[in-house]
């Protein structure tokens, strides 16, 4: 009985607690592509403005207003923005419960982390949310096997959740390669409402792999990026079909990987170069 009041009480908190939409986010769940005709994608270059040292910077970044926050698989450290110095670390070594950390975000003074156990098979996934002040492990909501794939990142929308789910080539469930990753909408309570796919074109240049990264920008438009190409691709929702609509790609210095958006609406986001070791802020273009 204890364990079961326990488990509906976590779920209870995670489900009130990630109710507020980002700053920015239009209609439902997603900015919708205005044209009938597939646009044109705009090229544009992003701008680094701070380089930090960081032992975690393996897969993504996170960060609010006086720190950021380096993510790899089974370890979180926070960092002071000002000088990039250590606050504190969370880790979960040496027999790790969670494996693969892909992606966080700061949200109510928590981070929220997607979590995987990529990877093995069948893929199992988890919602993982640590306290910001005390870098303590503060609750969990497994996914469970989910048959779109691997968790790699997900947002709280006005709606419920919008997240990503990884497939790779040769790896995970035998039939499915990295065409089938795809963009999944969720309720409050973890419903599948609906969802999309990537352009070919997307795929295409993701391939092997899969979107390792995602944020709704503050203008309301998905940003993703790659497992290892220093881009980011913005798209929105069409206005027919299941194929999100993209109309930009951004080149920056990253290698992939997950990232997120600083506080207050801002266009400036936080990746890793996970070969050196660095996390870095970096500014976007407002795309036309």
């Amino acid at each position: 009985m204890f364990q079961a009041s326990r488990i509906l009480i976590l779920f209870a908190f995670l489900s009130a607690s990630a109710t507020a939409a980002p700053p920015g986010v239009g209609g439902p769940v997603l900015r919708q592509h205005e044209g009938e005709t597939v646009p044109t994608p705009v090229m544009l270059k992003a701008k680094t403005l701070t380089v930090y040292d960081a032992a975690e910077a393996d897969q993504g970044a996170a960060a609010d207003e006086r720190h950021f926050y380096a993510i790899d698989n089974s370890a979180i450290g926070k960092y002071l923005l000002t000088d990039g110095s250590a606050v504190a670390q969370w880790s979960d070594l040496p027999s790790p419960g969670i494996k693969h950390l892909n992606s966080c975000y700061v949200e109510a003074a928590q981070l929220w982390c997607a979590n995987s156990n990529y990877p093995a098979a069948p893929m199992g996934s988890s919602i993982e949310v640590f306290d910001t002040k005390t870098m303590e492990h503060h609750a969990t909501h497994s996914l469970g096997m989910m048959e779109e794939g691997s968790l790699t990142w997900f947002a709280a929308t006005e709606g419920g959740f919008l997240a990503s789910f990884a497939h790779y080539d040769q790896r995970g469930v035998p039939y499915k390669d990295h065409r089938y990753s795809s963009v999944v909408i969720f309720d409050k309570q973890w419903r599948r409402t609906g969802g999309w796919l990537f352009p070919k074109v997307i795929t295409d240049l993701m391939a092997p792999y899969a979107a390792s990264g995602g944020a709704i920008g503050p203008d309301g438009r998905l940003y993703v990026s790659g497992h290892d190409r220093p881009e980011i691709y913005v798209l929105e929702a069409p206005i027919s079909g299941p194929y999100l609509t993209h109309v930009a790609t951004i080149s920056l210095e990253i290698e992939g990987q997950a990232f997120a958006f600083g506080p207050a609406n801002s266009q400036i986001i936080y990746a890793v170069d996970r070969k050196l070791g660095l996390v870095k802020a970096i500014e976007l273009p407002k795309i036309p």
